[in-house]
């Protein structure tokens, strides 16, 4: 007997009668509280953002300070090549396209697009990984199937991995001149266009979800590009916090990136200290709060483990309070679980997540 099940069953139960209100009630202990670093709601002036239309003029602030220290990503893609390579049945009602899209000029990646049957069309989400294949339910990684399991739920998923296929050692377009951490997060532009090109997909129910580096990975896809109508981000660390050795934004392969030094990898140390746009970002005060706020309106999830425990409603706060100001509520939400692993309980959170923003209505109406 599965003893998971009641768990989910209650799970399902839980966000079916919160209505409008799914795993977004901030803790008692943690309401009021603020995360330290730069507040999205205050122009670098010092003056306060007090309306919806100063909001609009802090966003492009917090986009510009952030874009000018990761450096300049190059042009999104109108309409990205995808080539299919392969075709087979998945069953379940379920096609399986191996293919080859351009996620940069210049540059490819062989993914896997999983097309479930029925009226279409569908919603869909980008699920970026390490590999395409853990993301696809191709290998025995558990509990990663992201976009094989919202797949069978009805989603258009599309899965890719690193860029030149090592995550630590990513290739980048020639005409890329920003962080890796950064590039990735155009990579996510480039798909969503892909995406929204596809017949089967409707262009205004497109998520992204990814977990650990995914989660890192979806967490600059979704909030330096705002046509992702919402987004998961499992335990990716959404702050800075150097005393995690998981939340590690501080190497190369992230923010890190120093043509002129290369640390040691690891924890911020005498020996091996800050580097590149993230040695920037510190000394600057940044922190992300200020990308998480670049969501609002649009909802997001945050499934919580060992890195993004409970005390992170203070970070998380810094967006409700932008919401607040543009007259909506509950698009921020967390999860939490014990271990950085996904579980059975916190993946049927994220499908119920997007079930929720993806599948309730068509067209995007929220």
């Amino acid at each position: 007997m599965n003893v998971r099940l009641p768990l989910l069953f209650a799970a399902a139960l839980t966000l079916h009668a919160a209505a409008e209100l799914p795993f977004t009630q901030v803790p008692a202990e943690f309401a009021g509280q603020f995360s330290p670093g730069k507040s999205p709601l205050v122009f670098n002036d010092g003056s306060s953002v007090k309306s919806a239309d100063d909001w609009q003029k802090r966003r492009a602030e917090i986009l510009a300070d952030w874009h000018a220290i990761m450096g300049a990503w190059p042009p999104v893609i109108d309409k990205p090549k995808i080539e299919v390579l392969e075709t087979k049945s998945r069953g379940e009602g379920i096609s399986q396209q191996k293919v080859r899209v351009e996620i940069a000029p210049g540059q490819t990646g062989d993914g896997y697009l999983l097309l479930p049957s029925g009226h279409a069309p569908h919603p869909a989400v980008f699920v970026p990984y390490y590999d395409p294949e853990t993301s696809a339910g191709l290998s025995e990684k558990p509990l990663r199937d992201f976009a094989w399991q919202l797949a069978r739920r009805g989603f258009v998923t599309l899965s890719i991995g690193s860029p030149g296929g090592d995550a630590r050692l990513p290739v980048l377009s020639t005409e890329a001149k920003c962080q890796p951490l950064s590039y990735l997060g155009y990579i996510s532009a480039n798909i969503w266009q892909a995406l929204a090109s596809l017949p089967d997909v409707d262009s205004k129910r497109i998520g992204i979800v990814g977990h650990s580096y995914g989660g890192k990975w979806s967490l600059f896809g979704s909030c330096l590009f705002e046509k992702y109508a919402c987004a998961v981000w499992s335990d990716p660390g959404i702050v800075f916090d150097e005393t995690r050795g998981s939340i590690n934004y501080q190497e190369p392969w992230y923010l890190g990136l120093d043509p002129s030094l290369t640390r040691k990898p690891g924890l911020v140390s005498a020996e091996s200290p800050r580097t590149g746009a993230y040695k920037t970002l510190i000394e600057k005060g940044h922190n992300l709060q200020e990308l998480h706020a670049l969501m609002a309106p649009r909802p997001f999830l945050v499934s919580g483990g060992a890195e993004d425990p409970p005390k992170r409603w203070a970070a998380l706060n810094h967006s409700i309070a932008v919401n607040q100001l543009l007259g909506v509520k509950d698009r921020v939400a967390m999860t939490n679980r014990e271990k950085h692993d996904p579980n059975e309980e916190s993946n049927e959170q994220i499908y119920r997540f997007f079930e929720f923003w993806l599948k309730r209505s068509k067209g995007g109406d929220q």
